[in-house]
Formats: C-alpha cells, structure tokens, sequence
C-alpha cells in the first residue's frame, strides 16, 4: 500500500491511498465466505459453493463491493498511522480506481487537529478578588442557620409576610381545572418566591377559612409556559418563631458550645469557600489568556456539531428537567435567538481551543495521570451524576469512556502547570499562592467548565 497527505487548510487533509490487489486477497476470502453462508445454489451444499459458481450466479462485482467495504477502514487506518495524523470525525471516502486483479486507489477526506505552537506562557499575569469576609457575612451566615432552627406555632390572625400558611391550590386554564392543577395542604411560607407568582399577594391579609383568585403563569406541569386562574384557600396561619442568639442556640444548631465559637467556625468555612472560589476565578483567567497567546484553527464540520450537541443537551436535558421550552428559556433570560446562536457558538470555538491547547500542553511537559488521580477524578464524576462510585465506573468502562475520563484529568493537570508559573494577584495587589493538593482536581472542574463537558455526567444517566 502507498499512501500520500495533501494538507487542504490547517484542520483539513486529504489521503490518496494506492492498494494492490493481492493486499485484498483476505478481504476476498471474507467476502466469499460471508456471500456462502447467505446464498442457496441448488446442487451445492450451503457453505461449500465456489467461488467461481458465486462469480456467475451473483456476479464479481458483488463480491467485490463486499471484500472493499471491508478491506477500506483497515487501509484507512493504515494510512492514518503512517502519515502520524490526529484525525477527528469520521473520514470523507471517494473510491477513485477499482480494476480487478489490479489495483484499488481511494481518497479520504478528513478533519485534524491542527498544529499548534505553545508560547512561553511563564509571564502570564491575572488580578483576582481578594478574601474578605466581613462581620456582616458571618451574621448572614449564622441567621440563615437561625432560620433552619424557626419553630411555628397557629395564630388567630390574617397572614403577614414571613408567616406559614396551609393553603389549597385549584388552577384552571381556559375554565378547565387540570388534572395535576390541585394540591391540598401545601405548606408555605410567605415571601420565599417558591411557589407561583403572586401568591404572596393573595394570601397576605387572609385567615385561616380565606380564599382568593389570581392569574399567574405555571412554571411546570402539564400546561407549563401558560396563564391560568388559581385559587387558593388557606387553612392555616401559622407565625415562625426564631432562637435567641446565644450558647444555647450554639449548643442547638452545632457542635460548639458558645455563640462566639460558632461565628469563628462560620468565618472559616467562608474564608474557605471564598478561597475554593478566588482559586476558580485565577485558572479561568489564566486559562482566557493563555487560549489569547495561542492561535488555534478550529475545524469547521468540528464546531457544527459541537454547537448542534451543546443545543441538543439544553434542550432535551438541562431545560426539559425544567419544564421549559427553548423559547421560554430565551424569554427568561432576555436574550434573542440571534445572541444565543452567537454565545453558543462562543462557548463552542473556546471548548474546542481549550481542549486542543491544553492537550498540546500534556504533550509538551510529559504529563501523565495515575491511577489515584483517575479514581478521585471518577468519583466526583459520579456524585455530581447521583450514581455510586460502582455504578459510574461500570458505566464508564462499558462505554468505552475511560480515554475520555483520563484526557479530562491529564488537561486538568496542564491547567494546573500553567496557573503555578503565573503571576496571581488579588485587588489588594497581594500575591497568591494557589498551590494546594486538590489544586489539580479543581482545575479539571474548570477544563470541564471551558470546554462544555461539565453536566457529561449527568447527561450519561439520563440517556441511560
């Protein structure tokens, strides 16, 4: 077999492939073999009808359309392996040349990655929020506690906000009551915008044995998306009584026996989380101006049908989960179609640079994943899908999926290299040390995040 590459544009090369014949003589031999066992010739056992018969009976060209379709992919890998090309997607095949007892010579049209030159990124430089969390943030973080420990108690009066009610619904739609358009005794409380809109309007000011009409569109159901009529009837009032703040309220909600040691734990646990945060905020801005020093080529078939899957996955899981239509989603946010068909492709060409920039990085500085790092990386993965450890790993694996997982992995480490030669400082212009031992982990998050594969896990067990 000879093989040659003619590079079309910078993600798009063509194979001519030449095959002399006698390299097709194992796919003849197939194609025989498969023609016997599907044919009947009188005379002839099945199986044992020759070649030759088959060749009169069912004619030469048959077999050989049978023996080249099998023979094509293996001479296309072949070529493929030998021109050292990293191809994406599935190859545009044109048969050229056919001659029995000659020769086969075909083209193969197909996307690559293209090549691409890594920079010296040592001087990347990035500004961060600076860690501060005030009193205010600590007494907000000790009364949402306080709320979870609110007990209620019946009063005789008409209902206030912050109260819980016991209500009834009935909505109709077009004078019809739906059929999962009534519930009886929801209980509410006012002012929490969990329920419709404008209900809280509706019930403030009724008593217990009240009832009141409003419109109001369903957020969900078998008529979401329209208006309908509600009524609601309360059956209960009841006022939310909150803990003092003091040791005993600490002794109550935590594991510390003063009030003062409770809002110390609080401030740690926001330094904590402020820091987990400032730590995503510094690798998704490294990462924007590392993907600004590189120019990379996106294949255009590449970025279709990574935008037609992006799309599809809003659709038909993120949105669908939510009741919602695509059009609603788009009222909700305030966009046009037009602006979400340009941020979609966005996110698609940075996704795409993301992943080729940093598997260029992997391959640069000889990154390599362990085992240890895989498992912790697979366990994540399956608490954010609702799986068990087992069931995503058994899932995974039947998939053919584990490349896919180590690759997330492997560029969350090259992330990782690049954010450690950065220079990061906070808006108090302090220098940040972001070297941590979950540091590669989170940085996985944020490749995640950057290339659109971050619900992956999800999406695998709704079309499971």
């Amino acid at each position: 077999m000879k093989s040659a590459v003619e590079t079309l544009n910078p993600t798009r090369v063509r194979l001519t492939v030449e095959v002399p014949f006698e390299e097709l003589k194992d796919s003849l031999d197939a194609a025989y073999k498969k023609i016997n066992q599907q044919v009947t010739v009188k005379g002839f056992r099945k199986g044992k009808i020759p070649a030759r018969v088959i060749d009169q009976r069912f004619g030469r060209g048959a077999v050989l359309e049978e023996a080249v379709n099998d023979a094509l992919p293996k001479f296309y890998t072949d070529a493929v392996n030998e021109a050292e090309l990293s191809v994406l997607g599935q190859p545009e095949v044109d048969i050229t040349e056919l001659k029995d007892g000659e020769t086969l010579n075909f083209t193969a049209e197909v996307d690559v990655r293209p090549a691409i030159e890594i920079p010296d990124y040592s001087g990347i430089e990035v500004e961060v929020d600076a860690v501060e969390v005030t009193d205010e943030d600590i007494e907000k973080s000790v009364e949402q506690l306080r709320e979870r420990f609110a007990s209620t108690s019946p009063v005789e009066r008409a209902a206030e906000d912050g109260d819980v009610v016991t209500i009834d619904l009935e909505a109709k739609v077009d004078g019809e009551v739906l059929e999962d358009g009534v519930a009886s005794g929801v209980s509410y409380t006012i002012g929490s915008g969990e329920l419709l809109d404008g209900i809280d309007d509706a019930v403030k000011g009724l008593e217990a044995g009240g009832e009141a009409t409003f419109t109001s569109e369903l957020k969900g159901g078998s008529a979401a998306g329209k208006e309908a009529e509600v009524t609601v009837k309360v059956s209960q009032v009841a006022a939310r009584e909150l803990p003092e703040l003091d040791d005993d309220f600490a002794q109550l909600a935590s594991e510390f026996d003063t009030l003062d040691e409770l809002k110390a734990d609080s401030r740690k646990r926001l330094e904590n989380m402020k820091q987990y945060d400032q730590a995503t905020q510094a690798q998704e801005r490294v990462l924007e101006k590392l993907l600004e020093l590189v120019e990379v080529p996106v294949p255009e078939k590449l970025l279709e049908d990574e935008i037609n899957t992006r799309k599809h996955n809003l659709e038909h899981h993120q949105l669908g989960q939510m009741g919602l239509d695509l059009a609603k989603y788009l009222e909700i946010q305030g966009k046009t179609e037009e602006e979400f068909e340009t941020e979609t492709r966005e996110a698609a060409v940075k996704g795409i640079k993301t992943q080729f920039v940093l598997d260029e990085l992997v391959k640069l500085e000889k990154l390599n994943v362990n085992q240890e790092e895989l498992t912790e990386h697979l366990m994540r993965r399956a608490s954010s899908s609702g799986m068990s450890p087992d069931q995503f790993a058994q899932a995974v694996v039947e998939g053919g999926q584990v490349p896919l997982l180590v690759g997330e992995v492997a560029r969350g480490k090259a992330l990782a290299v690049v954010v450690e030669k950065a220079v990061v400082k906070d808006t108090n212009g302090e220098v940040i040390d972001l070297s941590d031992e979950d540091e590669v982990e989170q940085a996985t998050e944020t490749v995640e995040v950057a290339e659109g594969t971050a619900d992956a896990a999800d999406e695998e067990k709704s079309e499971g």
